[in-house]
This record gives C-alpha cells, structure tokens and sequence, in this order.
C-alpha cells in the first residue's frame, strides 16, 4: 500500500503506461476476434491465421538480448516511441495483405516493436522510475494491463462490424500515432538514475546456490503454464464458439475474463509480501485444472461457462504475477535478472506454439480436443510447484512463518 503514498512522478509514469501497454497489447490481439475473417480473407486456416501470434513471440524472445543494450545506453522512453513507430507500419502490412506471406511479414513487425514497447519495456521505465518500488509498481501496473481483452475485443468487434478487419487495422495504427507516440514524447521521463538512499548495491551473500535442478523445474512450471494460459487466451472466443455460444454471447463472456483476472491480481497485489510466488502459483494453478475439467464435462451449461471463467480466469490473472515472482524465491536480487532472462527463452517458444497449436486441436476435435491438452499441462504445472515447495529456502519459508 505504500506504492499509494508515492511521488506524482512514478503516477505519472503508470498512468501513461497503464494506456500505452492496454493499447499495445489490445491492438495485436484482434485475431481472437477477427481470425476467421481474416482466415476467410486470405484463404487460410485458422490455425495458420493464429500462427501469426506465434511469430510474434519468437521474435520478440530473438530480439530481446538486442535490445537489452539500448535499453541501457539510451533508457526506455527512446526505445518505446521508436518501438511504437515501427508498429506502424505492421498493422499497414495487414491492411494491405492479400496472402499469408504479407500477412506473416506484418507479424515480424510486432514482434520487433513489441520487443521494445510491450512488458519489458514497462517494466524497465518503472525500474528506471522507482528504484526499489518498482516489484510493487510492476504488479500495479499489471492490475490494469489485464484488462486489454475485456477493453479491445469489444472495440474491435464493434469496429470491424463496421469498417472491416482492414479498416480496424488503420484505425489502431493511427491510435497508436495518436495516443502511445506522443505520451511516450511528452509524458514519460527522461531517464534518470533512482537513488537507493545512498547505499551500494548488495553484495551477494554466503548463502547456497540453488541447484540446477530448482532451476529446471521453475523453467518447466513457468513455460508449462504459459502454454496455457497464452493459448487459451489466444483463442478463448473461440472455444467458447465450440462449447456452444454464439459469436455475440462468446465475445461477452469473453469479456469478462479480464476483469476476473485484474481482480485476482489485486488480491495477490493487496496480499503484500504475506506470501511468495510459489504459495501464489499453487493456489491459482490449481484453479486451472478445476475450470478446464468442469467446463469438459459441463457440455456447454451456460453456468458452468461463467464458473470456467471465474476460475480460470481467477487463476491464470494470479498466475501471471506468480510466474514473475517464483524466481524471486531462489534468487537474490543479482542473480534475478539472469534467471529471468533464462528463463524468457523457453516461455516464449510455449507461448509461440500454443495458439496454433490449441486452434488447430479447435479444428479438429472441438473445445475437448484444447481442454484436454491444457488440463494435463496444468496439472503437470501445480506438481512442480508443489516439489518447489519443498525446495524452498530456509529463509523464504522463514518470512512465510
């Protein structure tokens, strides 16, 4: 709570990135709405239209180390209004597509700006901003990002019914001309060095290193749950097409699921330090399997779909901050950045190949087909966590108790 009594200046800062991060990600997620157009547009599948985001990922995992160095030499506003100017041209790309080689080529795009002006990015202007309160700035900044869905696939449900997917396409180019590009210009801060009253960085202490092995099992519970939670985001409308809602129905339940997840947030944000990201991640991933299991054998109850959306989406919002804490267990603040970077590699490959990979199991064999695949990787997520658990430092579960 002590983030409330903050400067205006890191305000500032989250309220311009609270609007530039939900139209950044709101924006490129339009094929979870206009995907079948677009499929039908372009005589493509759906699962090819969903590869897009795929590409996305990937470039953006291949482009971060690139960008690690600008970040550092010229700070995070400059590389965020250049990122945000070279998505421009993809949503022009789209526009103009008349084949799945434009199509993809526009996508190369995102990923390169999305590398400079998505997460990372908003995670390293507040770091540049607040110092040591930028672990509590980062997860109030994620109570609002997680509504882009709720925010952007109504609006761009409304706009294609009226301009078309392609006219929806110049419309958020123009939105982030107008919007992103001169907030980033005129009201973000050059950046400046954030004083840690006057002490040097720690030092690291003589504490264990933790094991290889810890390492591997928080890759896989962070990489298995964001195959997932990115894929069934992806093609959440979608499925609830397959379990039986009409497309206006789906997208309004749909609609719902971010507001679950922001207030599944806040209550892990309130929660403080009062539990770790493992204690976090065993709760919420343990909500996952329960909504997928019931929503499977529901056969499309219209009750059973909104509690698949209060759990899951309960459940993957509280994951999103876990899977940016559970390092944090095992690793000092030297040692983070390292982990996470490690980390970034596999987490992107999942989240590339989850949307196609989920759609195409849509195609082919209905919503069981996708349920089915993420209920055995949610599962398998919540049993590593539980031998994290077990793994946890001494002094971590000493501050639990």
């Amino acid at each position: 709570m002590r983030l409330l009594k903050s400067d205006g200046r890191l305000i500032g800062v989250l309220l311009v990135l609270a609007i530039t991060q939900l139209v950044g990600w709101g924006t490129i997620g339009l094929p979870a709405i206009v995907g079948r157009d677009i499929a039908a547009d372009l005589g493509m599948s759906l699962p090819a239209v969903f590869a897009g985001t795929s590409v996305l990922y990937v470039t953006m995992g291949l482009c971060a180390p690139w960008l690690a160095r600008a970040f550092a030499r010229h700070g995070a506003r400059k590389v965020m209004m250049i990122g945000t100017v070279v998505t421009v041209p993809g949503f022009v790309l789209l526009f103009f597509a008349r084949e799945p080689m434009l199509y993809f080529a526009a996508w190369i795009v995102f990923g390169l700006a999305g590398s400079a002006t998505l997460s990372t990015g908003a995670y390293i202007m507040l770091n540049e901003v607040a110092g040591r309160q930028a672990r509590s700035a980062i997860g109030a900044l994620m109570l609002v990002t997680g509504l882009s869905s709720s925010i952007f696939w109504p609006t761009t449900s409304f706009l294609s019914g009226h301009l078309g997917w392609r006219g929806t396409c110049l419309v958020y180019a123009a939105m982030l001309l107008l919007v992103s590009l001169p907030l980033y210009a005129f009201a973000a801060p050059r950046r400046t060095v954030a004083k840690e009253d006057g002490a040097t960085p720690a030092k690291h202490a003589d504490v264990p290193r933790t094991p290889r092995s810890t390492f591997g099992l928080v890759v896989c519970a962070t990489t298995l749950n964001a195959f997932v939670t990115f894929g069934l985001s992806a093609v959440f409308v979608e499925l609830l097409r397959a379990e039986g809602l009409a497309p206006a129905q789906a997208i309004a339940f749909g609609s719902m699921l971010g507001v679950v997840q922001v207030s599944a947030r806040g209550l892990d944000f309130l929660g403080g330090g009062r539990w770790d990201g493992i204690t976090t991640g065993l709760v919420a991933g343990t909500a996952l399997p329960v909504a997928m299991l019931l929503l499977m054998l529901s056969e499309g109850a219209t009750w059973a779909v909104a509690v698949f959306i209060l759990l899951y989406g309960a459940g993957s919002g509280a994951m999103a901050v876990a899977r940016a804490t559970i390092p944090l267990v095992f690793y000092d603040q030297a040692e983070f950045a390292k982990a996470t970077s490690m980390i970034a590699l596999p987490l992107n490959l999942a989240s590339a190949v989850s949307p196609p990979l989920l759609a195409g199991l849509l195609t082919q064999f209905g919503g069981r087909g996708a349920l089915g695949l993420t209920f055995v990787c949610s599962c398998g997520a919540v049993l590593i966590l539980v031998l994290l658990g077990r793994r946890r430092p001494r002094t971590a579960a000493a501050v639990l108790t």
